[in-house]
């Protein structure tokens, strides 16, 4: 199984347009969403990015994506040619993953991918286009495109960042073929008890050295990571079958319902009954 496909599978992914607007200087817009991660394409003129320790002019193309929490301010750039005025196109999405997942910690907290770098990822470009254009049209259908817009371009984003740090963190858990290939195994088969011995068994390493290594690139040990699976497996279980929870705890290996909701209350601070609701009620 390919290990980052079943992950993406497995995570909800939602959001949509907050707007699409001109803008004429002077303007200023703030945003600090603790919940949803936000992005923003300048269409057209240019205008300042600022947050913490970042502060840098965006111009035409240029597309920025926010980590949920992190605040920040964009405002005109009246001072620079061709400023007057700006289109601008902002939105959110969110991403129902376990905790501390390692792929969602492979994106960084601020990404600025400038239109030159966005000119040769032509999906995202023409994902960005696309969910602009269905924004403004608003055409019957047209909420339930920008939705799913919006989850294509988490997915590019996160192929992007792949592209830029192939040499760091969970990245190189994926191309790294003795640990690639143990993931693999987890996320094919999440519901077998797993242990370090049989795992680096199939790695061709020592259960000392496996587990070291495991620890060095995915950033977890390989306990948690597989727990982080099983959460993630039963999470899509839970939002999108009818399954009791009985059956979901077997699917994702363990003994009994008890055991799979105090697991699953210890990493993502509810239980799976309260989950399934809240997810269904979105």
């Amino acid at each position: 199984m390919e290990v980052l496909s079943d992950i993406l599978r497995s995570m909800r992914v939602a959001g949509s347009v907050y707007f699409c607007d001109r803008l004429t200087a002077p303007w200023t817009r703030h945003f600090n969403d603790p919940e949803h991660a936000t992005f923003h394409l300048l269409r057209q003129g240019r205008c300042r990015l600022r947050s913490s320790d970042v502060a840098t002019l965006l111009g035409p193309g240029d597309f920025v994506f926010i980590q949920p929490g992190r605040a920040h301010e964009l405002t005109d750039a009246a001072d620079t040619p061709d400023s007057n005025e700006t289109v601008l196109l902002c939105g959110y999405c969110r991403v129902d993953a376990p905790p501390g997942h390692p792929l969602l910690e492979a994106l960084r907290s601020l990404t600025i991918v400038r239109a030159q770098e966005l000119a040769r990822h032509t999906w995202l470009k023409s994902t960005l286009e696309q969910l602009s254009t269905e924004y403004l049209a608003a055409t019957p259908g047209s909420e339930v495109v920008v939705d799913r817009l919006t989850e294509v371009l988490l997915v590019e984003l996160i192929r992007i960042n792949f592209g830029r740090s192939e040499t760091g963190g969970f990245i190189r858990a994926l191309y790294d073929k003795p640990i690639s290939k143990t993931l693999a195994l987890m996320h094919s088969h999440p519901e077998r008890a797993w242990t370090l011995e049989a795992l680096a068994s199939e790695a061709g390493m020592s259960r000392s050295a496996y587990a070291a290594r495991f620890k060095e690139l995915v950033g977890q040990t390989m306990f948690d990571y597989l727990t982080a699976v099983r959460m993630q497996r039963a999470q899509a279980l839970l939002r999108e079958s009818g399954l009791k929870l009985g059956d979901i705890a077997a699917r994702v290996g363990y003994s009994s319902r008890l055991a799979f909701s105090k697991a699953y209350k210890r990493l993502a601070g509810t239980t799976p009954s309260q989950y399934r609701r809240t997810a269904r009620a979105r």
